[in-house]
C-alpha cells in the first residue's frame, strides 16, 4: 500500500468519530485503531522487575554512599543505544532465527541492532556508531521503555 494512501486513512481516522479502520487491497491489509477509543480512566499496572530490599541503616550517612557506590559500579561504559519507544524487544527477526548482533560483535552505523514491537509494527533499530557490542541490556521479549539502554557500543 502506497505510503500517501496509509498516511490519509490515518488522517481519515483521527478526524473522524470511528474507533477502527481495517482496509484490504490486494494482499495487502491494513488495521488502523484510534488510540483515544479506549477509556480514558482505563490505567494500566505493570509488574515491577527487581525491587531492591535494604536491610535497615545503622547510621544516617550510611544509606546515601550505600546507595551511590552499586549505582556508580552498575553505568556501562561506552557509547549507549537507547530505545526511541515503547515496545517488545526481539534480538532477531523471528523465533528461532540467529540473533542480529551478539556480544563482541563488530557493528557499522546503520546495522541493525535488533527490533522493537509497537503497536504490532516490527521497527528495526539500527547502531548509530560504529564499533564492537560491549553489553546487551535487555533480554528478548522484555518490555522496554522510552529510553531504556538496549547496548552498549565499545
Amino acid at each position: 500500500m502506497d505510503l500517501r494512501k496509509l498516511k490519509t486513512l490515518i488522517d481519515l481516522v483521527a478526524e473522524s468519530d470511528i474507533a477502527e479502520l481495517e482496509v484490504t487491497e490486494g494482499e495487502s491489509k491494513v488495521r488502523i485503531v484510534k488510540s483515544s477509543a479506549l477509556p480514558q480512566n482505563q490505567m494500566v499496572m505493570m509488574q515491577p522487575q527487581a525491587i531492591p530490599q535494604y536491610s535497615a541503616p545503622a547510621a544516617a550517612g550510611a544509606p546515601v554512599a550505600a546507595a551511590a557506590a552499586p549505582a556508580a559500579a552498575a553505568e556501562p561504559t561506552g557509547h549507549i543505544v537507547k530505545s526511541p519507544m515503547v515496545g517488545t524487544f526481539y534480538r532477531s527477526s523471528a523465533p528461532g532465527a540467529a540473533a542480529f548482533v551478539e556480544v563482541g560483535a563488530t557493528v557499522k552505523e546503520g546495522d541493525t541492532l535488533c527490533i522493537i514491537e509497537a503497536m504490532k509494527l516490527l521497527n528495526e533499530i539500527d547502531a548509530d556508531k560504529s564499533g564492537t557490542i560491549t553489553q546487551i541490556l535487555v533480554e528478548n521479549g522484555q518490555p522496554v521503555e522510552f529510553g531504556q539502554p538496549l547496548f552498549v557500543i565499545g
